[in-house]
């Protein structure tokens, strides 16, 4: 039997997970959108991922959650390891690629830019303020250009004149879109100056005062636009790479990370006993409810908004307390 290792990072526009097997090889891997419901966007990643493996061969010993839910769905999962998506991207990213300088990461909802020196992360920024350097952003104005977002890439390389859109913020970028549109603009010169709004926006708000340094990966869902991948060389001056696995990188970390830790999980991991090989229960997760409650605590003048998370009413984590007066303990809730 090979032992393998889950990760899975939980995002608010879209849940990635992977399966690595003792040779830190991806064997499974899934990309399904959160909708709103990071709990069940888990409970189908999972499903997915067991499907894709034959589990009387492969056992997964440890588990790892990264993202904005990675303390509800670590909780759900019994996760090893709990980590942030700085990281879990870092750790990924730099074990396939040891020699990186720069990550440039954009999400559904976020971007982030990670600077590495010898293989550690040692500078970073991230932006969740703004949609315009987004994929949400990208997404929207595909919808309102009539145009699926997978054809963004392509139709932006047969641009010849790339229209110049602003790019400080949603409301302008949106505002010069239909003025652009208005005015008779080629379609794949407005796609194509959507793509450089939004590398523009990146580097001017989350890379402002970092220092890019080739090599540089960009990883995310953005990162499979062609016509976002080619804007920022154009804009930067080198070459980026992109990672066929670029979108599951956080999931990809984590799942190293858990593999570090040489922690089996078995059923218990969602509330039953140590399976026979000491495995992580793909099924388990179905059999049980799980759901959150925020406590306000009143026991001293911060009054903390503790969330605690039950499965089956049974509270099996908490956190938010900013001091020891705060703590909820199983049972005591």
């Amino acid at each position: 039997m090979t032992d393998a290792y889950l990760g899975i990072d939980i995002g608010s526009i879209s849940t990635k997970g992977v399966v690595v097997d003792a040779d830190r090889t991806i064997v499974a891997r899934s990309y399904l959108w959160t909708e709103g419901n990071p709990a069940d966007a888990a409970r189908r990643v999972v499903a997915d991922l067991g499907a894709q493996i034959d589990r009387d061969e492969v056992r997964v010993r440890a588990v790892g959650t990264t993202g904005s839910a990675r303390r509800l769905v670590g909780a759900m999962l019994g996760a090893a390891v709990v980590k942030n998506e700085i990281t879990a991207h870092a750790v990924g990213t730099t074990y396939l690629h040891p020699d990186v300088r720069t990550i440039l990461e954009i999400g559904g909802q976020d971007s982030k830019i990670i600077c590495v020196e010898g293989g550690i992360a040692v500078d970073y920024a991230m932006n969740t303020l703004c949609a315009a350097g987004t994929g949400a952003f990208l997404s929207s104005q595909a919808h309102r250009l009539g145009v699926e977002v997978e054809e963004f890439g392509e139709i932006a390389l047969t641009a010849k004149r790339p229209a110049n859109i602003a790019a400080r913020c949603t409301v302008f970028a949106e505002s010069d879109l239909v003025h652009k549109i208005q005015v008779g603009y080629a379609r794949e010169d407005i796609i194509a100056g959507l793509c450089r709004a939004v590398a523009s926006n990146y580097l001017n708000n989350v890379g402002k005062g970092k220092k890019i340094t080739a090599p540089v990966v960009f990883q995310g869902g953005v990162s499979k636009n062609a016509g976002v991948v080619r804007a920022f060389e154009d804009m930067l001056g080198m070459d980026v790479l992109v990672d066929p696995d670029g979108h599951l990188m956080g999931a990809f970390g984590v799942a190293l990370l858990a593999a570090e830790t040489g922690a089996g999980r078995g059923t218990e991991a969602c509330g039953g006993e140590p399976s026979r090989d000491d495995a992580f229960d793909f099924d388990a997760i179905g059999d049980f409810a799980f759901k959150t409650r925020e406590i306000e605590c009143s026991k001293c003048a911060n009054h903390c908004e503790i969330i605690c998370v039950y499965r089956d009413d049974e509270l099996i984590d908490s956190w938010g307390n900013r001091c020891d007066q705060g703590a909820v303990k199983a049972g005591n809730s």
